[in-house]
């Protein structure tokens, strides 16, 4: 009597070898997946503490929490965020313009909803471009306000400044521009959320 062989059955085992194969990957694109994460959070984290930079700012000047604000003068007890600051340039191309904007209502208004709206943006993760334009704007007038090589003392009399070329508002209006141009809302952030709207998604500065 003839043995017929039985055909093989696929038992469905599959060899280690093969899914080490499929699901390995080159040491290099490890390193690199691995250095994009931590690159994302490190944006994240860069952008929510400078968020909080601005929104600080805000609540400071807005209740006078006796920090740059002296407790009493902030702007709901009728104090102006600005006149202080732009009365007391002694130096740079815009000097006159910055003491008749001292204290205005508009430029306090423009001032406070800037910092509020920078910093909303940047702690939820939505709007980078336009917080970054803004930020930018602010920083540049903030930095002729305080003109290198010459700034002003508590007195008004003008000081050299310990770098004439770059200092913390440059530095700011840097950081809001890497972190619109990186995405960094993604990460820690309302980012892929915004991006999903309609009118952002027809409208790729709003993002």
């Amino acid at each position: 009597m003839a043995v017929h062989e039985q055909p093989h059955r696929h038992t469905g085992f599959r060899f280690p070898s093969l899914r080490r194969t499929r699901s390995a990957q080159a040491p290099g694109e490890a390193v690199t997946t691995s250095a994009t994460v931590v690159g994302s959070y490190a944006l994240a984290g860069l952008r929510l503490l400078t968020g909080f930079v601005f929104l600080w700012a805000f609540l400071d000047k807005a209740f006078g929490f006796g920090y740059a604000t002296p407790s009493g003068k902030g702007w709901i007890d009728g104090g102006s965020p600005t006149k202080g600051f732009l009365g007391g340039v002694a130096a740079g191309p815009m000097e006159s313009t910055f003491h008749s904007w001292a204290g205005a209502g508009w430029v306090d208004w423009l001032f406070m909803a800037g910092l509020l709206g920078v910093g909303i943006a940047l702690v939820a993760g939505v709007a980078l471009r336009l917080a970054a334009v803004a930020g930018t704007v602010m920083m540049v007038f903030m930095w002729l306000a305080e003109w290198p090589p010459a700034r002003h003392l508590s007195d008004g009399s003008p000081s050299m400044s310990p770098n004439p070329f770059t200092d913390y508002h440059v530095i700011y209006a840097v950081v809001l521009i890497v972190l619109a141009a990186a995405g960094a809302g993604a990460t820690w952030g309302l980012g892929k959320l915004w991006a999903r709207l309609p009118v952002v998604n027809r409208t790729p500065w709003l993002r």
